[in-house]
């Protein structure tokens, strides 16, 4: 008789490989994502469709994902084959019977164009801010435009945020997925399973504290992340109006005189780093924190848990699509400390929404990712 794990084995070899795209594959993220891709067994018997972003006149002929990220020459499962970077077209995505689509594009172009792929019968994982907020106010600082206002609203409404951790069920069968930001992923894989326990002292608040390597900023430059600033430094920014203090409120059901959140520029390429101070309701001890930790990511793969006193290190899960957490709890039994670190362009981008796509096909959750 089979075993579970040669069924689930049997399994994963006969799914078949999904039609995807890459939209916007110039970015940091976007030539993750091709890395991720080109690189997936899921992929095996089809390569992924490389798209420039709305604007790009890149020739059909010209542009190549290699020649964009040079790094990615030879990783394909089709050997040393190049390949085009198309410009976005959607005669294009039907005509190659495309599936899904990855939009590793900027917030405002992911609001215009999941409605039409929507339409079309493509399922939609986007990468930007577009679609990850439910309440106005909060999504009120991406100064959104929709053409079609209704649409947009009901969209919204079946939008599924990403986090596999917490949402994996609606993630199998949604249409939309809005992949969470690189800061909120770090902080909400950190206080899920307390808040959704009940045993955090909200009447004394939660403090994050969050540094975040340069690349989180985004590939095109701007005068904070040039090298004469970043280099040697570390500065505090968008202290009470960071773009994804929503995404903490939203999906850990918090109010805003809850939660601080204030994140920092490091000068290092990539890396997440989350310091989370707060206080028990009960005395507790680190064992029944542990458990609690423990329990809630039971299933989990991409979260590792570590013993407590020992924390996470930036440098143990750069390149990597782990979020890695850790706490130590003060002699009183309330005072808790909290440290969570990921990668900002996998876990925290690129990875989190491959993630979804094994979730959505019917993969290994971690498959391609390890």
């Amino acid at each position: 008789m089979e075993t579970t794990a040669a069924s689930a084995t049997a399994k994963a070899e006969n799914l078949r490989s999904p039609r995807v795209a890459v939209a916007g594959v110039s970015g940091y993220a976007g030539g993750e994502l091709a890395r991720l891709l080109l690189r997936h067994p899921g992929m095996k018997d089809a390569a992924p469709l490389f798209l420039g972003r709305a604007g790009e006149s890149a020739s059909d002929a010209a542009t190549t994902i290699e020649a964009l990220h040079p790094h990615l020459a030879g990783i394909s499962q089709q050997g040393n084959a190049s390949h085009a970077v198309r410009s976005f077209n959607w005669d294009r995505l039907a005509g190659s019977g495309i599936e899904i689509l990855f939009m590793a594009t900027p917030h405002e172009q992911s609001r215009e164009w999941a409605p039409e792929a929507i339409a079309r019968g493509i399922r939609v994982i986007d990468l930007s801010g577009a679609w990850r907020l439910d309440e106005d106010a909060n999504r009120a600082i991406y100064k959104l435009h929709d053409a079609d206002p209704a649409l947009a609203a009901k969209l919204q409404a079946e939008a599924v945020y990403g986090c596999p951790e917490l949402h994996r069920d609606a993630i199998r069968t949604a249409r939309l997925i809005a992949n969470p930001g690189c800061y909120s992923t770090s902080m909400i894989l950190a206080l899920a399973p307390l808040t959704r326990a009940g045993v955090v002292d909200l009447d004394r608040g939660i403090v994050c504290d969050a540094k975040s390597g340069v690349s989180g900023a985004g590939k095109a430059p701007t005068s904070k992340t040039h090298f004469m600033y970043a280099a040697d430094n570390l500065s505090a920014y968008a202290v009470f109006n960071h773009r994804h203090t929503g995404e903490l409120l939203e999906q850990l059901h918090l109010t805003s005189d809850q939660i601080v959140f204030t994140p920092h520029l490091l000068p290092i390429p990539r890396g997440i780093m989350a310091t989370i101070y707060l206080k028990l309701k009960q005395k507790t001890t680190a064992a029944q924190v542990g458990e609690l930790f423990a329990n809630f990511y039971k299933g989990s793969p991409m979260v590792r848990l570590h013993p407590t006193p020992e924390l996470p290190q930036i440098q143990h899960v750069v390149r990597t699509n782990f979020c890695d957490l850790g706490f130590v709890l003060a002699e009183d039994g309330h005072r808790l400390v909290i440290v969570s670190c990921l990668d900002n362009l996998l876990k925290g981008a690129a990875g989190q929404a491959v993630q979804n796509m094994n979730v959505m096909c019917g993969f290994k959750e971690e498959e391609g990712l390890l």
